[in-house]
């Protein structure tokens, strides 16, 4: 499946000419190869910049009030690059793939609570390989001042302030696009998977290593035979003659063949150094590999130990909860055999002085139990009790 792509980069004011020649194609040739002269004409833009990024991004600041300080340092402007890959534009066609811009462009001016206003322009460019828009914006964040009050302010630091922003770019991006029925993948940004640069495959395929390689294998560096005077018939030539040819000809093109030999000596060389740096960085590929593996398992068993200790923790707690339930339930039944005991040794004082002049003191007791239907014995008298209350349920 394809991704959605959203990158972003930083422009302080000395950059805003060159990306708006390029952007808004105003140069006549470009060093981008890839650039089809013939199919500019279907480019188009989704929001157009009034003058040049330069002009406007004054106009905007101006007519605004964009608080925040400037410095010749200072990042003023960012550019998104908004895309997919080829395949996915081919499948889904012209008018999906506008869409796609539009929806992406319409993403921007809600992200952040941007705001249309403070886009500068979105080109779409469909004279290169794969189509793509150039989105130049400026990072003003909404805040407030020292007395309290709503400002704008236009601050590429604090636009960018959190360590994970362009992490949380990517989920939004992927999230909106999606919302819109757009069937991509999320993109992976640079700080996640940390490249800033080709990786192995990419450079190989690009610098045709393997064909080079091979070739640099079967290259034999050796000069040609340079014709010397004895080579040419000069019978008829006189020593004059042979003295101008040897001056005008054969040493002026010897040291051509010699200055060409040293140059395909160089060239050899370095194209023998760049097949070592690759395949140096091949080693590296695959110890990265080795290591990035083995980080996996450890992230597997330290999960598998945090799974076993959960499940040994809620163990212990519920072996624990069961135990301090049974001793709040014993608990509960000796504090009723307290209640019960004071309880009938109220009612046997009471009975024992309307019965004082009785001698025996079993008779005593027995005659209270009988006559009051109440045991002395203030845990029997408890099981007396619930066996009541089970023998009435059953009737």
């Amino acid at each position: 499946m394809s991704y959605a792509i959203i990158r972003n980069t930083k422009y302080k004011r000395e950059n805003l000419k060159g990306i708006y020649r390029h952007n808004e194609r105003k140069n006549k040739n470009y060093s981008n190869a890839n650039i089809d002269k013939e199919k500019s004409y279907l480019n188009y833009s989704i929001k157009s910049p009034q003058y040049s990024y330069e002009k406007d991004f004054e106009r905007i600041r101006k007519q605004y009030d964009l608080k925040g300080q400037i410095k010749v340092v200072s990042n003023i402007a960012c550019e998104y690059i908004i895309t997919s890959d080829k395949e996915f534009f081919e499948t889904i066609g012209e008018a999906e793939t506008k869409r796609y811009f539009e929806t992406a462009y319409n993403f921007v001016a809600e992200y952040k609570n941007l705001g249309q206003q403070y886009i500068m322009s979105a080109k779409v460019h469909m004279d290169e390989e794969t189509p793509h828009m150039h989105l130049i914006f400026l990072p003003v964040v909404h805040t407030t001042d020292k007395k309290g009050n709503s400002i704008d302010k236009l601050a590429c630091s604090e636009f960018w302030k959190a360590k994970d922003s362009y992490r949380q770019l990517q989920n939004a991006f992927y999230d909106y696009m999606t919302f819109h029925n757009f069937k991509l993948e999320r993109g992976i940004p640079i700080e996640e998977s940390g490249r800033k640069h080709l990786d192995l495959k990419e450079y190989k395929d690009i610098t045709n290593f393997d064909k080079t390689k091979e070739k640099l294998q079967n290259i034999k560096l050796e000069l040609p035979d340079v014709p010397t005077l004895e080579d040419i018939n000069i019978n008829r030539l006189s020593k004059k003659r042979d003295e101008k040819i040897l001056e005008e000809i054969i040493k002026p093109k010897d040291t051509l063949i010699n200055d060409l030999y040293q140059d395909n000596l160089i060239l050899q060389q370095e194209l023998s150094r760049q097949a070592r740096i690759v395949e140096k960085a091949e080693k590296y590929q695959r110890e990265r590999d080795k290591i990035m593996e083995d980080n996996e398992n450890l992230h597997n068993e330290v999960e598998q130990i945090k799974a076993e200790y959960k499940q040994k923790e809620s163990d212990i707690e519920w072996k624990y909860k069961s135990k301090i339930k049974g001793l709040e339930k014993e608990n509960n039944k000796l504090h009723r055999i307290v209640d019960k005991f004071y309880e009938t040794i109220d009612k046997f004082i009471c009975w024992i002085c309307k019965k004082f002049d009785m001698g025996a003191e079993d008779n005593l007791v027995r005659d209270f139990q009988k006559e009051a239907h109440t045991l002395l014995d203030a845990e029997k008298q408890i099981e007396k009790e619930d066996k009541e209350i089970e023998w009435d349920l059953e009737k």
